[in-house]
């Protein structure tokens, strides 16, 4: 279970706190997605990193399963999100060095992973339709075979959270439907709990739950 309860995010600046997030609360079980959409700067990504424990809330709590991460130190904060999260970002941030097989290994390298995550990450490249592609580099892939690529790696570690950033915003319309698909079908297979910041009206409503940033908190929507 994911709870976010009355949380807010300031940032300090010279006039006084500039507030960027106000009473936002959330609830989410395993296997339910939502999409989070709203105007550019109206916080949506600053939430999504609050969840995701890479920022921490200036008012309310977050909890994974009844674990607040905020008040674990920075060794076992780190050791939290590479176990219970996975993040899917805009850019695909894969390492051009690597190939597709040794980046979806990459979060399994703190863990000194060895045979079993090496089958795993490659049924996982299989899974995204990446199995001929598996020894290639980044940069002989199409930008939607990228963020399959990232799609794997999210779930490496099989994260009971998995967080996307605009994840199809830099593809065109095939591709992005593509990713989309795969994407929530791995969700679906594995039980995460999903959240997804979107701009992409079709991407949302491919989402049971939906939500919208306005005026700093957020409404669950309808349509």
């Amino acid at each position: 279970m994911l709870t976010v309860s009355h949380v807010g995010k300031d940032y300090p600046t010279a006039r006084g706190p500039l507030t960027v997030l106000a009473d936002v609360s959330l609830s989410m079980a395993a296997g339910e997605a939502a999409a989070i959409m709203g105007p550019s700067g109206s916080g949506k990504s600053t939430l999504l990193y609050m969840i995701g424990a890479l920022e921490p809330p200036t008012t309310g709590t977050i909890a994974l399963d009844g674990r607040n991460p905020f008040e674990l130190d920075a060794r076992a904060l780190a050791a939290f999100r590479n176990e219970q999260i996975g993040f899917v970002f805009q850019d695909h941030c894969l390492l051009p060095q690597c190939s597709v097989l040794e980046n979806v290994l990459i979060p399994t390298l703190v863990a000194r992973g060895g045979d079993d995550d090496t089958r795993r990450a490659m049924a996982l490249v299989e899974q995204v339709g990446l199995a001929d592609r598996a020894d290639h580099r980044p940069a002989a892939l199409s930008g939607g075979e990228r963020q399959r690529a990232a799609i794997a790696r999210a779930l490496i570690r099989k994260p009971r959270l998995l967080l996307c950033d605009e994840p199809t915003g830099n593809l065109d319309r095939a591709s992005a439907d593509n990713v989309a698909s795969v994407l929530l079908d791995l969700h679906r297979l594995q039980q995460t709990m999903l959240v997804i910041v979107t701009h992409s009206p079709q991407l949302a409503a491919r989402c049971p739950l939906r939500f919208e940033l306005i005026d700093k908190t957020l409404k669950r929507t309808t349509s």
